[in-house]
């Protein structure tokens, strides 16, 4: 099982993973992560010196590899919804878990931060606003289940998550197939 957590930058999604996967002795496997270590650089060196456009190719090719993969926890970047290609295979081979925050929230807790190329701008939070506006439709379309975020301290953001999961029907057994 691939267990997916989408949502906007600073949602939890890398935080959540980590634990979800102790939680359920599985791997977790962050995308982002995975990318500076193919391109030997940081994300925001590589939106810097080649743009969005080519950092999406790069996410896509990941995400692609990474759902066909063994079972894995996966925290995506925040953009990773924006192509149609990674909500189809997002959604179709894993369960998706869209962590939904406020962009307000958000602000609080990334207005220091200096990682996220996207909130480098004059105005953060109206940044976040614009962001949740254009991808909350996206999240909601590929995600199984939204989780709100609000208030919500690890652990139960992580119980919730779990809940959720408990959900999810078992696949249905085939009766053996005769020659």
């Amino acid at each position: 099982m691939i267990i997916v957590l989408v949502g906007l930058p600073g949602s939890g999604k890398s935080s959540v993973g980590r634990s979800l996967a102790r939680r359920l002795q599985m791997d977790c496997t962050d995308t982002d992560q995975v990318i500076e270590r193919r391109l030997g650089c940081t994300i925001r060196s590589y939106f810097d010196q080649h743009g969005e456009a080519a950092f999406r190719d790069i996410e896509e090719s990941v995400i692609d590899e990474l759902t066909r993969g063994k079972p894995t926890v996966l925290s995506t970047g925040g953009g990773a919804v924006l192509r149609p290609a990674n909500r189809q295979r997002l959604h179709e081979r894993g369960t998706v878990i869209y962590l939904r925050s406020s962009p307000e929230q958000l602000y609080r807790r990334l207005r220091h931060d200096t990682k996220r190329p996207l909130l480098q701008v004059a105005d953060p939070l109206q940044r976040l606003r614009d962001l949740y506006e254009e991808r909350e439709p996206l999240y909601r379309e590929c995600a199984h289940f939204v989780v709100d975020t609000h208030g919500f301290p690890l652990s139960m953001l992580v119980g919730r998550v779990l809940m959720q999961l408990e959900l999810i029907p078992p696949p249905a057994v085939r009766p053996p197939q005769t020659p």
